[in-house]
């Protein structure tokens, strides 16, 4: 009778584990994650498609704070976690990763949504930070341009707006040379193709067909790879109407 109880207790955990293999077999994404502080609320797994922001999960936490999804990709891409925080107002409750197949982890906190978080599992969101870190500076460099302008306005000198608009034509220029020279570096990933159409999409369509061109055939069959491919294909169209 002793001898019972255990396998009993091993042929139960054998089975739900069977199950709920069986039951996510046709997904190839599992993400688990801990939002620290977090003891009631909604996380949302979210999309773009067709220019709008769309649901593919929903988790609800009720006193835990961590959660798990699983989720079919087509091809590696952008989700947004987002976090409904009911009467509570933020500005910090979506956090961007690039998912890809296979085991992903998402680790931050209640009070620093984005700002803290810790994302594995992914090289394209790897790559993604890497990129993020260039951009910052490009941004901080371009607001401390801003403000300089500001207060040139303010003081009527002409010469020195003249001169801040030099310089921030010159740093847009070398923003969209970085964007190009990593999308093209990393053109054997899906970030590439993604990075063209959310951060040069108004480049010079040489750029843009440049690393439509250097995308490796497994990418360019991706989801963002197939519509940098549709983009570059109607611009070239458009000019071509235009010329005629």
């Amino acid at each position: 009778m002793k001898r019972i109880f255990p396998l009993l207790t091993a042929a139960i955990l054998l089975l739900t584990a069977c199950n709920d293999k069986n039951e996510h077999a046709d997904t190839n994404l599992h993400i688990t994650g801990y939002v620290k502080g977090l003891k009631q609320g909604k996380l949302y797994i979210q999309h773009v498609r067709d220019t709008a922001l769309v649901t593919i999960d929903s988790i609800i936490i009720n006193g835990q704070s961590s959660f798990e999804s699983h989720l079919k990709l087509e091809s590696p891409e952008m989700l947004y976690l987002f976090l409904d925080r009911g009467q509570t107002n933020s500005v910090d409750n979506s956090l961007p990763f690039f998912a890809e197949p296979g085991e992903m982890t998402i680790e931050t906190t209640i009070d620093a949504f984005f700002s803290k978080a810790k994302i594995t599992g992914s090289e394209n969101h790897k790559m993604y930070e890497e990129f993020l870190k260039m951009k910052k500076r490009f941004t901080s460099d371009n607001l401390d341009l801003i403000e300089k302008n500001v207060k040139a306005a303010q003081e009527n000198n002409r010469e020195q707006l003249d001169s801040i608009s030099q310089k921030m034509d010159q740093l847009l220029k070398r923003r969209y040379l970085f964007t190009v020279n990593f999308a093209l570096n990393h053109a054997k990933y899906e970030l590439g193709p993604y990075l063209a159409l959310s951060e040069i999409y108004d480049a010079n369509v040489i750029y843009l067909d440049t690393i439509q061109k250097s995308m490796t055939p497994e990418v360019a069959k991706s989801h963002y790879g197939k519509l940098l491919t549709k983009y570059v294909a109607d611009i070239k169209a458009e000019e071509t109407d235009s010329i005629e």
